[in-house]
């Protein structure tokens, strides 16, 4: 069977589609609004001080983002509740699948 140009540029459409970025759905889209004040209108002021690469603000955006809104704010949520000394500091990267369960910081940051 020989493919059509309807069937190429409609399979081409398919790979554009995978490059882009997932979009946050409307209750994440709300979720969002108070994360984006708090980067632009406080964290500005304060010192740097996580533990954790990425912050606990740019990982809830990815979480929200990525997962949506019950599950990434499940994870944002466990996330700053690991933020203290009790927790090793590390690279604590947005899980590209959604899990339950934490495996801990990939690599320890060096202070």
């Amino acid at each position: 069977m020989r493919a059509t140009p309807e069937h190429d540029s409609a399979h081409a459409h398919v790979h554009d589609d995978a490059a882009e970025p997932p979009r946050p759905g409307p209750v994440a889209w709300v979720l969002l609004l108070p994360i984006k004040l708090y980067r632009k209108a406080i964290s500005p002021f304060l010192p740097p001080a996580c533990r954790f690469y990425p912050s606990c603000s740019a990982y809830a955006v990815e979480a929200l983002t990525r997962h949506g809104a019950g599950r990434g704010s499940y994870l944002a949520l466990r996330r700053l509740l690991r933020c203290g000394p009790w927790t090793p500091p590390g690279r604590d990267p947005v899980p590209e699948k959604f899990s339950w369960r934490h495996r801990g910081p990939e690599t320890p940051i060096e202070e």
